[in-house]
């Protein structure tokens, strides 16, 4: 696909974007240059952060979303373990863990090469990640702390 072409499905990816959180009277900072858009919802426990971008060369929608804390040296390889854990068990999207420093974010895709994507589907993509990090978010934190044991944070899991 030429880089025109791309660029147009871009844009109108980026729009449709725009439209569905519109649609959910989400309010959001967006970057019509760099195709992206940033916004903060409040879960259950913690603030989540989000950043939605739209990938022009590999033609992707390209979600992350950074937990607002760094796990400690001294329970890094619970985090490890932790985010492991969790992503063996979800359908959709995957946290990532940075063992150098700590840090725990979530990242989801969706590509539409040669295809279009709806307002809804993109609804969908973004509820989902805000349910996904508002389940985890607090027990990685009381993980992060110690206030939780990797065994009962793999206890809970199972249940």
């Amino acid at each position: 696909m030429d880089d025109a072409k791309k660029s147009k499905n871009a844009r109108s990816a980026f729009q449709t974007l725009l439209n569905a959180l519109d649609g959910m009277d989400w309010k959001y900072d967006q970057d019509d240059e760099k195709l992206r858009v940033d916004f903060s919802v409040q879960g259950d426990d913690l603030p989540m952060d989000f950043t939605v971008m739209i990938d022009d060369d590999r033609q992707l929608v390209r979600l992350i979303s950074f937990l607002p804390f760094k796990f400690p040296k001294e329970t890094r390889v619970e985090g490890a373990i932790a985010t492991s854990q969790i992503n063996y068990k979800l359908a959709d999207g995957s946290f990532d863990y940075d063992l150098t420093d700590g840090e725990v974010s979530f990242r989801q895709t969706s590509s539409f090469r040669a295809s279009l994507i709806s307002p809804k589907m993109l609804q969908l993509m973004v509820n989902c990640a805000a349910c996904t990090v508002d389940d985890y978010n607090d027990r990685l934190f009381m993980l992060s702390k110690g206030v939780l044991s990797l065994d009962d944070f793999i206890r809970a899991l199972t249940e």
